[in-house]
């Protein structure tokens, strides 16, 4: 049986608490940055709410939003 990718509606009448969703991320250029996969970088570019370009050192990657995986230090 496969998951379905979209998240499940809360109901009013559900007993249970609804899901708290996040604010999303901002970034600007220059920021400095940590990726659970790629480590630390450097935000080199934006493209509005859709992805950042960041520099590793290694290698500059465009991580789309909503950024799940990278934090601002």
């Amino acid at each position: 049986m496969t998951k379905s990718a979209a998240p499940k509606r809360h109901l009013p009448t559900s007993p249970f608490k609804a899901p708290v969703t996040q604010a999303p991320k901002h970034f600007a250029v220059g920021d400095r940055v940590t990726h659970d996969v790629y480590g630390l970088g450097r935000v080199v570019g934006i493209e509005d709410g859709v992805a950042a370009l960041v520099d590793f050192g290694s290698a500059q990657t465009r991580i789309l939003s909503p950024y799940a995986k990278m934090t601002k230090l």
